[in-house]
């Protein structure tokens, strides 16, 4: 399977795909449920080991599901 960051950059690169179209679900602690989604959208950059977004970075593995265009692409157990 693989991994967000992959997902992301693919998605971010390839030429019949928008970022700005992906929902990126993630652990968010103090967050209702403990989740916070962003738009692609949002994204700055898409480094090694963090997605960086305008107020936050965030590590990829709290990343548990990524929706592109209202389909779920990338999903694993959400960690307590």
């Amino acid at each position: 399977m693989p991994l967000p960051r992959e997902i992301l950059n693919e998605l971010k690169w390839r030429e019949d795909r928008n970022l700005s179209s992906t929902e990126i679900w993630y652990v968010h602690r103090g967050a209702a449920n403990d989740t916070k989604i962003v738009s692609g959208g949002e994204i700055l950059d898409l480094e090694h080991s963090f997605m960086i977004l305008e107020d936050a970075s965030i590590p990829y593995h709290r990343i548990f599901k990524i929706v592109y265009e209202g389909e779920v692409i990338f999903e694993r157990e959400k960690r307590k």
